[in-house]
């Protein structure tokens, strides 16, 4: 059974970092592609929730717009653990941040994994809020 763990959110003010940490079992973080998805306050269906950073299986990054320059994500596969570094945090990053996973589909497939409905597997959610 897939199981995602979010952790590492918090108060922070604008201009500061952040590190979120979310914990995979069940599954081979390699052959899955995950992402960090965020939903604004109000924000409460999961069709709402915006991708902020993808990484492929074979570890190529791909950032929104927004934070683009600002955050990185990472993973470790040894330990099945997604990380999101975020720097230079502005008040509108404030949301509740969500660890997504899915694996690599057997078909080839042209979506660009930035879309909720593109994966299966959530997190609970951890909340990030910044301050001016």
């Amino acid at each position: 059974q897939v199981r995602l763990l979010e952790s590492g959110g918090g108060s922070v003010q604008a201009g500061g970092s952040l590190r979120l940490s979310c914990v995979g079992s069940g599954f081979n973080s390699s052959t899955y592609y995950m992402a960090w998805f965020r939903a604004a306050p109000g924000e409460e269906r999961k069709m709402e929730r915006k991708g902020v950073a993808v990484i492929s299986p074979d570890g190529i990054t791909t950032y929104g717009d927004s934070v683009q320059g600002r955050f990185t994500i990472s993973k470790d596969s040894a330990s099945n653990t997604l990380h999101l570094q975020m720097n230079n945090v502005k008040p509108e990053d404030t949301a509740v941040y969500y660890c997504a996973a899915e694996p690599l589909p057997r078909v080839k497939y042209g979506g660009s994994w930035f879309y909720w409905y593109e994966y299966n597997y959530w997190g609970q959610g951890t909340q990030v809020t910044v301050s001016s």
